[in-house]
């Protein structure tokens, strides 16, 4: 490899951080905070981000076009690269940043799994318990808030399906 092969970017790197804008995009609406009462938190931000690129992953893992697996993993990647950028513009330190990312990155997985059993049952009431659990870590959700989340994330996982490969692939996603 020559030098400016070091220098090269990923075939999907692009693609993967648009499409990780547009998920960024769909988890700030404000409604999510106002009226769902999601904790207008660094914690709170993070899980609904979390839910809307676990929902774009899922889609784009079961394309049967062979990109859509490695354009699934530039959409992680452009994640946990953004997260470990703000933890640093946040004054977190270099030595703690990477053990704060690996925390990250656990977490998503987890919660990812969690979302992704319930939205393959359809099983709006075990998604609703999960991100009850996750997003309101602990604390009641106001009433009917949690439901309304997974009436929602059921939506956007179905609204994603459609999307034809060549919009993903030029990063473009559409969120219900």
């Amino acid at each position: 490899m020559g030098l400016l092969g070091l220098f090269a970017r990923k075939p999907h790197e692009r693609a993967g951080f648009e499409l990780y804008g547009a998920a960024v995009a769909a988890a700030r609406q404000p409604r999510f905070f106002a009226e769902l009462g999601v904790p207008d938190t660094l914690d709170g931000r993070f899980d609904l981000v979390s839910l809307h690129v676990a929902l774009l992953i899922r889609r784009l893992r079961r394309d049967p076009d062979p990109a859509g697996p490695k354009l699934a993993q530039a959409v992680f990647d452009a994640m946990f690269a953004d997260m470990d950028v703000n933890l640093r513009e946040m004054g977190v330190g270099d030595l703690v940043v990477g053990k704060r990312v690996k925390r990250m990155w656990e977490a998503f997985h987890g919660r990812a799994a969690a979302y992704e059993s319930a939205v393959d049952a359809g099983d709006a009431p075990a998604l609703a318990e999960a991100l009850a659990r996750n997003i309101w870590r602990g604390e009641a959700p106001p009433p009917g808030a949690a439901g309304q989340l997974a009436r929602h994330a059921l939506a956007v996982a179905e609204a994603l399906v459609p999307q034809p490969m060549a919009a993903l692939k030029r990063g473009q996603a559409v969120f219900a």
